[in-house]
């Protein structure tokens, strides 16, 4: 496997949050009422990130909590024999608030489906947003992003990677290309 592409770098990484954030407080009027979830592992990061976003921009700090969806998967017997489930961590109510869903990539909306899932053992949400940092295309659900960063179209062989500091030690976006 091999690079074949940069899309984001850590600048603009931090600008397409900013400009997700403003998004978020467009559509919901305001953040009263509005919680993000991200979906474990770079969608914990990454809403953590837009809450900091918020938090600078309205100096609201806004709720944000960790699903790990493991065990709702749908193709769990094939990740793995013993996959690793790591917790899920929504310390609020759920019920009632506009639920801003957020993860690193979407590609076949599988991942968010099983997100869906899992919320509502946790509550009625007033509404389910879905945030993510890039839309990949290639979908075999009827799953749309509210607020995409940056749209790419991929092919079969491509996978998109995000990098986080807080994993990786470096924020950046790339194609990778299977050989």
């Amino acid at each position: 496997m091999k690079e074949k592409a940069r899309l984001l770098d850590k600048e603009t990484i931090a600008r397409t949050l900013m400009r997700i954030a403003h998004e978020i407080l467009e559509k919901n009027k305001g953040m009263d009422d509005v919680c993000f979830v991200g979906i474990r592992n770079r969608g914990v990061y990454l809403a953590q990130r837009l809450a900091a976003c918020i938090k600078t921009i309205e100096g609201k700090e806004v709720p944000v909590g960790a699903l790990d969806i493991t065990l709702y998967r749908d193709d769990l017997t094939l990740i793995a024999a013993q996959p690793l489930v790591r917790k899920t961590e929504i310390s609020f109510d759920i019920t009632g608030k506009n639920l801003v869903l957020v993860d690193d990539v979407l590609y076949t909306g599988r991942t968010v489906r099983a997100a869906l899932d899992e919320l509502i053992d946790f509550g009625r949400p007033k509404s389910i947003q879905l945030a993510v940092l890039v839309d990949r295309g290639h979908r075999e659900l009827p799953v749309r992003a509210d607020y995409a960063g940056k749209n790419v179209p991929t092919s079969a062989n491509e996978t998109v990677e995000v990098r986080l500091t807080e994993v990786d030690g470096k924020d950046e976006v790339v194609i990778i290309e299977k050989e």
